[in-house]
């Protein structure tokens, strides 16, 4: 068969915090085959809680062997789907953005000389010296604060790296390992991103860190695209940016799949590894934003997205790097209070039953007949606010409870007021040619859409192949990067989009004073500082 003539394929992961996510594509962008493994259902050794660890003090982590065990069983699942690898020209990843892993003097060493005959988990068991800190994790709240005075400020800090300092933002874990840690700092040889360390599982090496990604950590200088001396300086000593490495940019071919994949899954050994980036700057590229357009990321946690033509500095948010050349930077809202806390209020009022929790909101209606409610299961990113509870009645007294059908509506048309308002303060607008492009887990549930559309008075959207926005794009992402480095072209298309729901007539005569109440509503929730 001639190289011309022959099937080409592209296939893309997702290290997200539940679950690993792996999906083929062919030259048309079209989904072949996908399979995943839910890390504590598939995994339950590893004891984790919606793939985490929690400690007593904000610490929230996660076993980085945990993500290279789920890498061996989604490949075999992906055997079982009947993938042939050696149709594959390239590969990508999306990760969880935020987690770090500390690699073992040595690890590099194992990386290169893994055996075909044996699992990865087997063969990397020791190279790790620490639990990786996640997004979730918020305990390092003192080390943020010192690592904004190091620089003149969080304006300053803001500024340089396109971020205040948040909690969960690499550059201070690294200074909370280093200042609470200094032996398992010392012994490290590399600090990757996930996404770097899933790039580097196929590698056979320890991958540089994408831009975009890096740009997620308090460390990079966003406008000049290399590691600000001062932060730093603030977060470790004089090996840190060894530890780091040089980024790279997000589109770069890091090099061919190390033999171990060769040997064990057939892969041909000219298939090329292009950089795992972030998944949310993996979603940005899989959703293909336009100007006036809005991605809307319905995980775990909930990321609004934007494509930027110039960085500022955002008073709440981020500013990273683009992972794409159309969108040379991107914004980024996260709120940490999505899924997990939809689902557990789901759990409390509706007997675990999304279909009985969606029955409660549709016995109400627009407005809750003004009832409101802030639901903070755990700490919030956007604003910086304390886990609580707060609900109120019209007239603005706060209430104890509410009937179960008012309470599940309080609780998505908070969460729905609570991305528009912050969007705004971005500079977000929205005109009568904008629609909100839904991905994510969550962006299955019509209900939820619709009350998205009804507050953001706007149509939504959501991917026709696939919902998962991150997992698309980084195969997306690889397709991309090969057809650019090979000259050769792929029919593939823009992602179809499908209309999921439209606002309805007289919502912004009901949101819009909504709006003003969430403002201060939410002034009364004690902050994180």
């Amino acid at each position: 068969m001639s190289e011309e003539s022959r099937n080409k394929t592209f296939l893309g992961f997702d290290f997200s915090t539940q679950r690993l996510k792996a999906l083929v594509i062919g030259e048309d962008y079209g989904v072949l085959q996908e399979a995943d493994v839910e890390f504590d259902v598939d995994l339950p050794e590893f004891r984790t809680s919606g793939g985490v660890l929690r400690g007593e003090r904000g610490e929230v982590t996660a076993p980085p062997l945990l993500w290279v065990k789920a890498l061996d069983m989604v490949m075999d699942r992906l055997v079982v789907a009947g993938v042939d690898f050696s149709t594959i020209e390239a590969l990508s990843g999306a990760a969880q953005q935020h987690g770090s892993v500390w690699w073992a003097k040595g690890a590099e060493a194992k990386l290169g000389s893994l055996s075909p005959d044996e699992f990865l988990h087997t063969q990397l068991a020791s190279a790790f010296v620490a639990h990786a800190p996640v997004w979730m994790d918020s305990s390092t709240s003192a080390d943020c604060r010192v690592l904004e005075d190091a620089v003149g400020g969080p304006e300053e800090l803001a500024k340089i790296t396109g971020s205040r300092a948040y909690e969960r933002f690499t550059g201070p874990q690294i200074r909370k390992m280093y200042r609470t840690k200094p032996r398992v700092y010392q012994a490290t040889a590399r600090v990757s991103l996930v996404s770097s360390f899933a790039a580097s599982l196929f590698l056979g090496r320890i991958a540089p860190l994408d831009l975009a990604d890096g740009s997620g950590m308090n460390l990079l200088d966003i406008h000049t695209k290399t590691w600000c001396q001062q932060a730093l300086k603030a977060c470790g000593d004089e090996t840190l940016e060894d530890k780091l490495g040089s980024p790279v940019p997000t589109a770069t071919d890091l090099g061919p799949v190390c033999k171990y994949f060769v040997d064990r899954y057939g892969f041909r050994p000219e298939c090329r590894v292009v950089a795992f980036t972030g998944d949310n700057c993996s979603a940005l590229a899989g959703l293909r934003l336009r100007s006036g357009w809005v991605g809307l990321s319905l995980g775990t946690s909930d990321t609004l997205l934007l494509g930027l033509q110039t960085a500022g500095a955002p008073p709440a948010g981020h500013v990273l790097v683009g992972p794409t050349s159309e969108a040379p930077y991107m914004a980024l809202l996260c709120f940490a209070n999505g899924s997990l806390t939809r689902q557990n209020h789901r759990d409390r009022l509706a007997e675990k039953s999304w279909d009985a929790f969606n029955d409660l909101l549709r016995a109400t209606v627009r407005g809750n007949m003004g009832y409101m409610g802030i639901y903070y299961d755990t700490a919030e990113i956007v604003p910086r606010r304390r886990p609580g509870r707060w609900l109120v009645e019209a007239g603005g007294r706060s209430v104890e409870r509410l009937a179960p059908q008012f309470e599940a509506r309080a609780l998505l048309e908070g969460q729905a007021l609570a991305r528009r308002a912050h969007a705004e303060d971005m500079g977000f607008t929205l005109d009568k040619s904008s629609r909100v492009i839904a991905t994510g887990g969550a962006s299955v549930n019509k209900e939820l859409l619709q009350i998205f559309a009804d507050v953001f008075n706007t149509p939504v959207y959501v991917q026709e192949q696939h919902a998962n926005a991150a997992l698309l794009g980084a195969a997306m992402r690889a397709a991309d990067v090969w057809s650019a480095s090979t000259g050769a072209r792929l029919p593939g298309a823009e992602p179809g989009l499908a209309p999921a729901a439209a606002p309805y007539p007289g919502d912004d005569e009901i949101y819009t004073p909504m709006l003003a109440r969430y403002r201060e509503l939410v002034k009364t929730i004690p902050t994180l500082d």
